[in-house]
């Protein structure tokens, strides 16, 4: 029987079914409404770098035909033929993906699915309806994605801005159609497999007959699914769409000149480069989260704008449109995704898990969105009143997403997976309720009440961090003191130890330094601490 999948869920291929030569199926339609559903080949940053891997009606097939286009059958408004085993290394995720030919929105769409079939048996199906869309015209259904092993996500993830949107999220255009492009419309490549009634192929079967039924085998070949009951659907009209080209040239048209190389910390002409929070020392610092290039702060000229153009003004013609152009929304596909430094959405329908979030950080949200209290329980509201570290904290749920905000603070996405991470509760922004957090202990001779208390993270989910400013991420060695006032997190393997040479009050007698408890880091390498160029 197929597993019926909600939006967010994943699942090993090999979970699945044990074959490799996989038919997969979407089905979409609306009234008034025409689609174009297509497969991307992405690569490992998850960018179309080969468009021979954007597999449409007008290129049905990829170089070696591990990606094919199969048409209308089966039910199905469109179908692929997928073999895993012959996808080339280069090509890290298969996302398939529906886009509106034309005016509407998604939320105009009735019931709908994209599934999986082996040997001719449905094996996976992610079931969507209208409901669950607002204004998109562009959709990513499901991904087929390498981790280790292939894997199975159903996405459920749209766009405003339809196919142009969507290829630019994939690091694409979209080209201008030709004039002279109608003619097309009676020669767009069609590939399918051969009637019913005809001899299956020795590795390729079409659809099996419903009196015919198959002999299970440990790995199925590939076959399309059985034909259902004649229910005639409405055929899509193919038309001359337009055509892929990258990589994107800037608005305008024209190429600017290469930035230069940025000159070492303290040189004149080009500011420090901001190291990432939560990077591991020694390892590169990325250009952004996600691998999505981060915004230029305000007042500071975006990366590849030519020198001497104000950062409000686009670089080709005038409008408000053009204006407001680099400060929209940033959709990448993930659960949790900056929008600059100070602002962080969360996707709720992705994972499917509560986020708790520091009350009054709710700055705006899209969908349908419950908040509540998320109260500590009496255990919980005693460690709080007897440690300082009991945080306000409202439970967010629902399908939509939720922008995250608070004085201004710079946020940083730490994602554990499996490991841990200890942070002040004047840090956290939000987290997801996957992770187990508590109050964990720092002891000190002559600290008042005897000891320091912080909270711990562990498990797999993301913790948002607050700083002021922009933090520094420094290795741990035996002779690693900070303050405790501007110290926000380490390493939970870190071992923490109260300075013997410090005062506990700051001007506590004539010609004291001012400095208040000092703790001292010690742990094996690859612990780290992050501290922000600011005092609590």
């Amino acid at each position: 029987m197929a597993r019926e999948f909600q939006r967010g869920h994943k699942a090993k291929i090999s979970d699945l079914t044990p074959g490799t030569d996989l038919y997969v199926g979407v089905q979409i339609s609306g009234p008034g409404l025409t689609f174009d559903i297509s497969c991307f080949g992405l690569d490992a940053n998850e960018q179309l770098s080969d468009d021979r891997y954007f597999i449409f009606f007008n290129q049905p097939k990829s170089p070696e035909e591990s990606i094919q286009l199969l048409g209308a059958q089966a039910g199905d408004t469109e179908s692929f033929r997928v073999t895993l085993d012959r996808i080339p290394a280069t090509i890290h995720k298969l996302s398939f993906t529906a886009t509106i030919d034309g005016a509407g929105q998604m939320s105009q769409v009735g019931p709908g699915y994209i599934r999986i079939v082996a040997g001719g048996e449905e094996v996976v199906r992610y079931a969507f309806t209208g409901s669950e869309f607002t204004t998109e015209r562009a959709v990513m259904l499901g991904d087929f994605y390498l981790k280790d092993v292939w894997r199975f996500a159903a996405v459920g993830q749209g766009f405003d801005g339809g196919l142009d949107a969507l290829l630019k999220n994939f690091g694409g255009e979209v080209a201008e159609e030709a004039p002279a492009a109608p003619q097309q419309q009676t020669a767009a490549p069609s590939f399918a497999p051969p009637p019913q009634a005809t001899a299956p192929a020795p590795s390729f079967g079409a659809p099996a007959a419903p009196q015919a039924p198959q002999v299970p085998q440990p790995a199925p070949s590939f076959g399309a699914p059985a034909a259902q009951a004649p229910a005639p659907t409405p055929q899509q009209q193919m038309h001359a769409a337009p055509t892929i080209a990258a990589p994107m040239p800037p608005m305008g048209g024209t190429v600017p000149p290469p930035a230069p190389a940025p000159a070492p910390y303290g040189q004149p002409g080009q500011p420090p480069q901001q190291p990432q929070f939560g990077q591991v020392p020694g390892q590169p610092v990325p250009a952004a989260p996600y691998g999505q290039q981060a915004p230029a702060p305000y007042g500071q000229q975006p990366p590849g704008m030519p020198q001497g153009v104000p950062q409000g003004v686009p670089q080709a013609g005038a409008g408000l449109q053009a204006a407001l152009q680099p400060y929209k929304e940033t959709a990448t596909g993930q659960r949790w995704t900056p929008q600059n430094q100070q602002l962080m959405r969360v996707d709720l329908t992705m994972g499917g898990t509560p986020v708790l979030a520091r009350q009054g950080s709710m700055v705006m949200y899209q969908g349908k969105v419950d908040f509540s209290y998320k109260g500590a329980g009496f255990a919980g509201r005693i460690v709080g009143n007897a440690t300082g570290q009991e945080m306000q904290l409202m439970r967010c749920t629902g399908r939509g997403q939720v922008f995250l905000a608070e004085d201004g603070s710079h946020l940083h996405a730490i994602e554990l997976q499996g490991d841990g991470i200890c942070v002040s509760a004047e840090s956290v922004l939000a987290f997801d309720e996957s992770l187990q957090h508590e109050v964990r202990r720092i002891e000190g001779h002559g600290i008042p009440g005897g000891a320091l208390f912080t909270m711990q993270f562990q498990g797999t989910g993301t913790v948002i961090v607050k700083t002021h400013g922009v933090p520094v991420v420094l290795p741990v060695t035996p002779t690693t003191f900070a303050d405790c006032n501007a110290i926000v997190a380490w390493s939970s393997a870190s071992q923490v130890i109260i300075s013997s040479q410090v005062r506990l009050r700051r001007n506590a007698y004539p010609g004291h330094s001012g400095e208040t408890v000092n703790l001292q880091f010690r742990g094996a390498p690859g612990n780290f601490i992050v501290v922000q160029p600011y005092e609590v």
